[in-house]
Parts: structure tokens; C-alpha cells; sequence
């Protein structure tokens, strides 16, 4: 049995790449922020979790309950733009501090190990027309995103010079039951008090939506990619939808005849850098046996029916 390490295992994606790993026969252990109940992580597959920060001494703990990993999905750092705005200090410890200290560990303890450095689509920016594929330049606006490159350019520095082996995914507008944040969550919330809903930018922005499901399927993948080269891979739809297109599927999915159904408006405001159109160019995933499944509709029906169920509310 293969055994993976998976950093920021409590975490939206965490959890659901935990639970994908699990039900393909490896054994899963997880480092990062939180309580976790041992009985509520084995319901996602997670054998043993430590709340702690990533350092020497934790992951060392780690070996000494299971061994040397496989393979490691680094997730752990930030997560939000605006967070990473707000607070960019720590932005930049929990993903360029905690990526230095996992790579020198690694280099150190288990240089044979597998590495999945979880990117993000943020690393390209704004400016771009049509598909990105993974060649295309980078220039990431927010700290966040420019945090995310930084982690990139780490791994490639010790894949090179350590040969350790390391696939570097990016991820789109990852979305799914569970996520209690981002566009979906804040339309939810939203709709549910009632009245006029108002979202930022014009609405024709563009971006590419691929459920969590996939993207935890993909991530296992890329595991077995991982390589001195470093290679970098698009996980995402390389479908663009506008965010009224994500809207008007909310809304219809909002079935309620106790109350009109809601409506959405924009208010043509932005934010800074903010990119008009980031969708994914797939060629590279598809060649490498990546395949979806959830289609956008269906995922975000789901979603909204699991918020419905969340919040109590009648469906």
C-alpha cells in the first residue's frame, strides 16, 4: 500500500483529495491547522492527523507513525485573494515559508519522495485572450498569486539541484459541496435573505469551473508525473463561463414558489487586477489521461441543493 502525505488535509480540497486517495488503495496521513477528530478524519480517509505547523520536527513525527510517504500533495498555505491583500505577511508564511521548509525536509529525510506542489491559476494574471496553456507567461497581480509563483520557482530550484521530483499542478475555479466561500457560497447567501442580489464586474467575466471531485481525481494523476523536470499542468474544464452564465444556473436551480425568484445585477465595479478571462487551455491534462466528470451544471446543482440542506432550508 502506497502512502501519501497530504498538507492542508483539513481544507476544502484537502478533504476531497484525502477521500479520493483513500478509495484508491493508499494510505493517507495529513499535517496542517485544526481540530480533527480522529473518528470524523477517518470518514474522509485521513488514518492520522497532526495539527501542527509544517516543520522539521512535525513531519519528523509524521515518519515515526507511518514511515517515509510516497508521495506528498503539499495544499497547505493561502487561499484567498483578498486575504492575501488584507494580510500579506502571512500569506506569504503559510505558502513560500511552509513550501521552504517541506523541500528541505524532503531533501533532507526522503529525497525519493513524490512531490504535488498545488499551484494556481492566479500565477498568469490578467491580459490574457483564450485558453492558457502552461507555456504561456506569467505575472501574477496579487500577493497571493505572486506567493504562488514564488512556491513554483522553490521546487523547481530543488528539483534541479536536489533532483527531487516534483509536479506542479495549477488549479481554476475549483468549486464543490463543502466550499463555504468564493462566488457560489456568497450567492447562496445572498439569495437566501431575498431581494435584489448584487454582484461585482459586469458579468461576462470569464471563468473555467471544474468540480472538486475532478479535481481530486486529477491530483492523483499528477502524482505519478512528478519528475526532475518539474512539470507544470492545467487542472481545470477548458470550458469559460460567464459569471451571469453561473448566476442564472444558481438561480434557476433556486426552486422556491413561496417567494419571486431572485434576481441578479452587477454593478460594473472590479476589483484591481482582477483578470477579465482565466480559462485553461487542457491539452497537456488530456494527454496525460486527465478526464472529468461533473459537468458544470450538474456540479453547481449540487451544490446548491447541498447549501439548501445545509442551511435547514426547504428544497
Amino acid at each position: 500500500m502506497m502512502t501519501a502525505w497530504i498538507t492542508g488535509a483539513h481544507g476544502f480540497i484537502g478533504r476531497n483529495l484525502a477521500r479520493s486517495l483513500k478509495a484508491a488503495g493508499y494510505q493517507v496521513a495529513g499535517i496542517g491547522h485544526g481540530a480533527w477528530p480522529e473518528a470524523e478524519a477517518a470518514q474522509w480517509g485521513v488514518s492520522f492527523w497532526l495539527n501542527a505547523e509544517i516543520s522539521a520536527s512535525n513531519l519528523g513525527q509524521l515518519r515515526q507513525t507511518l514511515g517515509l510517504p510516497d508521495v506528498v500533495f503539499h495544499l497547505a498555505g493561502g487561499s484567498s485573494v483578498g486575504a492575501a491583500i488584507a494580510y500579506p505577511n502571512e500569506d506569504f508564511t503559510r505558502t513560500v515559508v511552509s513550501t521552504a521548509q517541506l523541500l528541505e525536509w524532503l531533501r533532507q529525510q526522503s529525497p525519493n519522495t513524490r512531490l504535488v506542489a498545488v499551484s494556481s491559476a492566479a500565477v498568469y494574471g490578467a491580459g490574457h485572450v483564450g485558453p492558457i496553456a502552461e507555456e504561456a507567461r506569467v505575472s501574477p497581480f496579487s500577493p497571493y498569486g505572486t506567493h504562488k509563483l514564488m512556491m513554483e520557482e522553490l521546487c523547481r530550484s530543488y528539483a534541479a539541484n536536489f533532483g527531487l521530483k516534483v509536479a506542479l499542478p495549477r488549479l481554476f475555479s475549483v468549486y464543490g459541496p463543502g466550499l463555504k466561500k468564493q462566488l457560489l457560497w456568497d450567492l447562496c447567501e445572498k439569495i437566501s435573505v431575498g431581494g435584489v442580489v448584487e454582484l461585482s464586474g459586469s458579468g461576462e467575466e470569464l471563468r473555467d469551473w471544474v468540480d472538486v471531485r475532478d479535481i481530486a481525481r486529477g491530483l492523483e494523476r499528477v502524482g505519478h508525473l512528478a519528475d526532475v523536470d518539474a512539470p507544470v499542468v492545467n487542472l481545470a474544464s477548458g470550458i469559460a463561463t460567464s459569471v451571469r452564465d453561473i448566476a442564472e444556473i444558481v438561480t434557476a436551480c433556486w426552486k422556491d414558489l413561496r417567494v419571486p425568484p431572485p434576481v441578479v445585477t452587477f454593478n460594473g465595479r472590479s476589483r484591481p487586477g482582477d483578470p477579465f478571462s482565466l480559462v485553461a487551455d487542457i491539452s497537456h491534462m488530456r494527454a496525460c489521461g486527465i478526464v472529468n466528470r461533473v459537468p458544470v451544471q450538474q456540479g453547481i446543482a449540487e451544490y446548491v441543493a447541498w447549501y439548501r440542506a445545509q442551511s435547514k432550508m426547504l428544497v
